[in-house]
């Protein structure tokens, strides 16, 4: 495919050269003043880095940063002190087409997006490699029907996006992001709003799409038990800084997940699938 209009060609093997995603001494705050003293972090001293063909859960308790970390790799967030890579590249670097070639990204809210169909709003997700009349290709047609079928959205394909529920809305954006086809994926709570049949639905295709395409996937997420049944590597968050970093087995005890969710976890073992199952018990006192 051609570079769209006023992009320089990436150099043959650039972008598979690196590792997808880098976080180097991570610090990112909301204060408006950058070098106010004592201003909060929300992330404070990451070190992260995130290989082709894994999917990686981020788990912590609401403030801990799981937000805030998505959206700085994404790089919609400028870090106060350290780096973002992407595929070795800085991501404060990189422009929005260029990020958007890397990086997909579906955000915990969405915006309904009047006065457009399904499809239409599938379709953008083609836009980085897309000219500046947006004139798709046979490859952005195919990408995009693959997305709608594998969503199972094609049935709703003409239909105006604001006439869905909320859950369809949240499986219109996750098709978006797999029709932009880029290699790396961030989900921040994607099952929100959908149903148990379409959460499950949801984490086994992203199972699929990541050892399928060699995708690198950071997925935050409340959920225990999908990070359990479907994570390869889960990275425990509380007050902005890594707590655990490791697989399933390493980071998800039961003492580990009580301490930094503040509450007994009690951890069992799924008879059907061998795996383990957590259920919170109440504060721990």
């Amino acid at each position: 495919m051609q570079p769209a209009c006023g992009d320089a060609p990436e150099p043959v093997g650039t972008i598979m050269a690196a590792p997808p995603v880098e976080l180097d001494d991570l610090w990112v705050s909301y204060g408006a003043d950058s070098r106010a003293r004592d201003r909060a972090f929300q992330l404070c001293g990451l070190a992260l880095r995130l290989e082709a063909g894994q999917l990686c859960a981020v788990l912590g308790p609401n403030g801990a940063g799981k937000t805030t970390l998505v959206r700085a790799v994404a790089g919609l967030l400028r870090p106060a002190r350290g780096r973002v890579r992407l595929f070795g590249a800085d991501a404060g670097k990189l422009g929005r087409r260029a990020v958007a070639r890397r990086v997909a990204v579906v955000p915990q809210r969405t915006e309904v997006a009047l006065g457009f169909t399904v499809r239409e709003v599938v379709a953008m997700g083609r836009a980085p490699y897309q000219g500046t009349m947006l004139r798709p290709s046979s490859e952005d047609e195919q990408a995009v029907e693959r997305a709608l079928r594998i969503c199972e959205l094609a049935d709703l394909a003409v239909r105006p996006v604001a006439e869905l529920s909320g859950g369809e809305q949240k499986r219109v954006h996750i098709a978006r992001a797999l029709a932009q086809q880029a290699p790396v994926l961030l989900l921040d709570e994607a099952a929100a709003h959908l149903d148990i049949r379409h959460s499950v639905a949801l984490y086994r295709l992203v199972r699929e799409e990541v050892s399928a395409r060699s995708l690198a996937c950071l997925a935050a997420t409340h959920d225990l038990n999908t990070a359990a049944r479907y994570a390869d590597r889960v990275v425990l968050l509380k007050a902005g800084r890594i707590v655990a970093d490791g697989t399933v087995e390493q980071v998800m005890t039961g003492a580990r997940l009580g301490e930094v969710f503040e509450t007994a976890i009690h951890v069992g073992c799924d008879a059907a699938s061998g795996g383990a199952y957590f259920v919170a018990q109440g504060p721990e006192g």
